[in-house]
């Protein structure tokens, strides 16, 4: 980890799972390119961009400093409002401008040609100029005159003023809110420069923004206008108000052409079909879609429980029989119009938890589907590769017929949400795989992951005579590794032990009840020798799974919260009310470790799958990480939101965690298994920095660069020095293609020696030469002689290469650094030249060839370069050997090379006997 940089070492932000939808209307793009639909849904500070045909996501948007509070699209740029500002969105992605100039929150925005429309919260709405930036604004301001012809005549001014973007002045007008509250806002088709704006006080407005004036008033029908929707139909508008009144109304001839009466309460959305079909959609806020008949003006068709929340937006395709929908439910619908009747089937879906999850986990070894039960009640699973391997196992409900019969929403045998549950794929292909607890209820339920539903036992202890009265609740669970028992804990201290393919009790641990208070976790080891269970009574117990029996009895500092078993390793991990944690070995039966610093409840644990880390997280906000061997925290972040939950990958490369008020699974890579990241145990007065939560980081170019202090507590990143030590022997490090072949170079040139050299086509001449004579022949190319000789004397041609000089000038200085750093740098094949050029029948002499004998006993003196030292006095001994012989300077020089030479190999030698005995001391003691 470099310095000064915060957060987490091991740990950051990868991305956000189960998030599509919120309460903000979606917004639906054509690509004329793609010749494709895509929708917009807002996603907390984010927006999301889907295609239609998949529903797959395309693209995520750059998170915005708040909320989004609107969201427009127009054929170039996509604007999202947030607080008082507007960004406009290049590529989907990128913000590319933002608009400032309000001073309310922004809430309406209305893409308009050229320009963007918004209205805030004071009841301002700005006209912005896309192309120039610039803008002007509208305030709704209420006077009343008295005419002088009729005194009973009221009528009101609207004052209108603009103002240059160029100016920091901003002109503020006091008006009467009550007057004209903009509360909708259209382009009717085929108006040029108007825009038709609803109020909250039912009255409508048509205006024409390039004169700036009022056009006509319409006097509504007593109540807020909520939806302005544009027909089929030229001059006629669709108005949905607060009453659930819908009225198609021809704004040309200010004519009423229908009425429709929504009794779900307020009209929340509109939308005509333009396939043909006069059929109109109208949202309401209990989840339901009413489909209106406009020719024979009567509903149809309804579509209830399309949602769970309110309709925030619905939109039919242009020309297909496709109505997209999505709400604040998290969901984003495709339903066709394909049946008889007219009534809409669900095509594609994408569905997260409408409520926050309350426990996350890994679903099998390979960590790509992550099961996650929420406070809606709902078990569901996440893929981590792609939105449509996700799938809903349903909600809980004692009764399943009833439930399909009725409808999740009208059965009375609904259960409350899960609390906690557990899933094994041993057997999950035969029978029910994932036992789960409801809160505040003693039956516990088993889920089908292959068939994705609840499945057919409920399980519940006889003992109680199914008294539902009785304030006892399953607490706790665990299955065997095999898959066919599970184990359930009780409230009331007892625990069960069930067969999850026939449903059927196997015993109970204790004569009575296993603890005298609630069971605060159970586990069952690997090969189901042992079940060790904690209660409130401080006590943790360890069975004997099969007989049932009490082996070991351990008392703990203070009561547990929650426990968690580690199979592999044996280890036992139990959170306490303290803010403490302890670990259990479960071979020794004896407390190992104990982890403080936490500053609030812990809510859950999670293991790395090799055992050696343990990742908790409280509701200080704070998700630790222990390092098990050293028993000492070595990594610490804070989040916004305290995390509920938390899983680790069975294969590491990510952990997932939910968070408090957060409908996502948020998805953590693990930097160790892509780099390289050096922990150290973290000082006690370490203290963390927020991360934000992944899929809401902002871009990199937008992020502050922090001062780094020179005092930095974080960890440096390790450098290795170029020689650990001077009395080791270090080696270059060189490719073996370098320096291996150097003694073998004639052979490898020899076997790519071409047989025979390429032959060239002779050139005719221009005029063949002829033989004097009566007869004309014509005359032969001649040969050269064969007793000439091709070979060219280079001694006489020799020039001195750099190394040649670098060498005798090492001779006067006796600094050996820059040949050898010459000799790194050149191949094979260059060596080799280089070495055949100190001999003097080459152009050498025999002092410069003395010289790299000094060179290699300087690299043998400084142990560095050892393989090179060995490669280059090999070929060279090889070259010039006869005539080393016949030089007295050069064998002088060539024995105290060989002293030299056996002294490091000694020293080098000793070292690796005392490791050899080292290695075989360690591998044959009992330690």
């Amino acid at each position: 980890m470099s310095v000064g940089k915060k957060g987490s070492a091991i740990f950051s932000g990868f991305r956000a799972l189960g998030l599509y939808s919120n309460h903000l209307a979606h917004v639906l793009r054509f690509h004329k390119k793609h010749r494709e639909f895509y929708v917009l849904t807002a996603v907390g500070q984010c927006f999301h961009t889907y295609n239609v045909k998949k529903l797959g996501i395309v693209a995520v948007s750059n998170a915005l400093p708040e909320d989004i509070s609107s969201l427009a699209a127009d054929r170039m740029l996509v604007y999202a409002a947030y607080g008082k500002h507007i960004s406009a969105f290049a590529k989907n992605k990128e913000v590319v401008h933002t608009y400032t100039g309000h001073q309310g929150d922004v809430h309406l925005l209305l893409p308009f040609g050229d320009h963007l429309i918004s209205v805030d919260k004071d009841n301002v709405v700005i006209i912005w100029d896309v192309e120039s930036e610039g803008w002007f604004f509208i305030v709704f301001a209420r006077f009343t005159f008295i005419s002088c012809s009729r005194i009973k005549d009221i009528f009101t001014v609207y004052v209108i003023c603009s103002v240059n973007l160029t100016t920091d002045t901003y002109l503020q007008i006091s008006y009467d809110k009550a007057s004209f509250e903009v509360s909708a806002l259209m382009h009717p088709s085929t108006y040029l420069n108007k825009i038709l704006f609803g109020s909250s006080q039912g009255s409508l407005q048509l205006w024409n923004i390039k004169s700036n004036k009022l056009l006509f008033t319409f006097p509504g029908w007593a109540s807020a206008v909520t939806v302005l929707q544009q027909t089929p139909a030229v001059d006629v508008v669709g108005v949905g108000l607060a009453s659930g009144q819908i009225i198609i109304h021809n704004i040309r001839c200010n004519e009423t052409l229908m009425k429709f009466q929504q009794d779900w309460g307020p009209v929340t959305a509109l939308s005509f079909r333009t396939d043909g079909h006069p059929i109109m959609a109208s949202g309401s806020p209990i989840g339901h879609i009413g489909l209106w008949d406009l020719e024979e003006k009567k509903l149809v068709s309804q579509m209830r429980d399309a949602h769970t929340t309110a309709i925030a937006g619905l939109t039919f395709l242009q020309n297909e029989p496709l109505l997209i929908t999505n709400g604040a439910d998290n969901a984003i619908r495709v339903w066709i119009f394909d049946v008889a009747g007219g009534d809409g089937r669900l095509l594609r879906h994408r569905t997260g938890h409408s409520a926050p999850p309350t426990k996350i986990k890994h679903n099998d070894q390979s960590g790509l589907n992550i099961l996650s039960a929420g406070q809606d009640g709902t078990l569901q699973s996440f893929s981590t590769v792609h939105e449509r391997f996700n799938k809903s196992l349903g909600h809980g409900t004692l009764n399943k017929t009833r439930a399909k019969k009725k409808g999740v929403t009208h059965d009375t045998a609904k259960l409350p949400a899960i609390t906690t549950f557990a899933s094994e794929t041993a057997r999950q292909s035969d029978w029910d795989g994932i036992i789960a607890c409801h809160r505040g209820f003693l039956v516990t339920t088993t889920w089908s992951y292959q068939k994705g539903s609840i499945g057919a036992h409920k399980l519940e202890p006889e003992r109680f005579n199914k008294n539902r009265s009785l304030n006892v609740h399953a607490t706790a669970v665990d299955i065997t590794s095999c898959g066919n028992f599970a184990v359930i804990a009780l409230s009331s201290g007892h625990i069960d032990v069930y067969n999850m393919q026939s449903g059927f009790h196997r015993g109970h641990y204790g004569k009575d009840k296993a603890h005298a208070g609630p069971v605060r976790g159970v586990s069952v080891d690997a090969l189901n020798q042992l079940t060790v269970s904690v209660g409130a009574d401080r006590l943790l117990k360890i069975w004997r799974f099969k007989s049932k029996e009490l082996l070991h009895t351990h008392s703990l500092p203070a009561a547990p919260a929650s426990s968690l078993l580690h199979r592999d390793s044996g280890m036992l991990a139990i959170a306490l009310d303290d803010f403490t944690i302890q670990i259990l070995d479960m071979e020794t039966r004896r407390a190992v470790r104990r982890f403080s610093g936490h500053r609030g409840q812990i809510n859950d644990m999670t293991f790395s799958p090799d055992g050696r880390w343990l990742i908790t997280a409280s509701m200080d906000c704070a998700i630790r990480t222990w390092d098990l061997p050293s028993g000492s925290l070595v990594d610490c972040f804070l989040v916004d939101a305290a995390a509920v939950s938390l899983s680790m990958s069975p294969t590491g490369n990510f952990l997932a965690s939910s968070h408090v008020d957060g409908l996502g699974i948020y998805l953590w890579s693990n930097n160790t298994l892509c780099s390289m990241v050096s922990l150290r145990p973290l000082s006690a007065d370490y203290e963390p920095t927020v991360i934000m939560l992944p899929g809401t980081c902002p871009s990199k170019d937008t992020e502050e660069e922090e001062v780094l202090d020179a005092d930095s507590s974080e960890m440096l990143e390790y450098i290795s020095p170029a020689q650990l030590d001077e009395h080791l022997v270090t080696l270059s490090l060189l490719p073996d293609s370098r320096w291996k072949n150097l003694l073998h170079l004639d052979i490898i040139k020899k076997k790519n020696k071409p047989k025979e050299p390429p032959k060239l086509p002779k050139a005719a001449p221009f005029f063949i030469p002829t033989i004097p004579g009566l007869v004309p022949q014509f005359a032969l190319p001649t040969t050269p002689s064969e007793d000439q000789s091709k070979v060219v004397n280079l001694g006489v041609l020799a020039q001195k290469s750099t190394f040649y000089l670098q060498l005798e000038n090492a001779l006067d200085n006796n600094s050996y650094e820059e040949p050898v750093k010459l000799l790194r740098e050149l191949g094979p094949s260059a060596i080799e030249t280089e070495l055949r050029a100190l001999s003097p029948d080459m152009g050498g002499e025999v002092r410069v060839m003395q010289s790299f004998l000094k060179m290699i006993s300087s690299i043998l003196q400084s142990k560095r370069d050892f393989d090179l030292a060995q490669a280059y006095l090999a070929l060279f001994l090889k070259l010039h050997l006869r005539f080393i012989a016949d030089q007295p300077e050069l064998m002088e020089e060539a024995e105290s090379v060989s002293a030299h030479l056996e002294e490091t190999w000694m020293s080098m030698q000793t070292l690796l006997n005392q490791n050899i005995c080292l290695l075989s001391y360690i591998k044959s003691a009992l330690l």
